[in-house]
């Protein structure tokens, strides 16, 4: 099984305005469980726009993806943003 939840590919209008050259990155997140032992992971890619197949694929199971919740949790409340649900 393979399936896509959701992805964003930004555009330069949503870039910080920055001296640095900042890239224009996608990330998509799927669900898979197309492994050895079968089980379903969370599926975290990250590539530059207009590069497609050419990113980094992270294969998270639960403990990690949740990791990785919390820590976007955790950004978003300090720089005063509400994580929402």
């Amino acid at each position: 099984m393979r399936r896509s939840i959701d992805d964003h590919p930004f555009t330069p209008d949503e870039l910080p305005p920055s001296d640095d050259e900042l890239q224009l990155l996608s990330w998509a997140v799927a669900i898979s469980d197309d492994y050895d032992d079968a089980e379903p992971r969370v599926v975290l890619t990250v590539e530059e726009v207009g590069s497609a197949g050419e990113g980094l694929v992270m294969h998270l199971d639960g403990p990690q993806a949740r990791r990785l919740r919390l820590a976007l949790r955790d950004a978003m409340r300090e720089i005063g943003l509400d994580p929402g649900e």
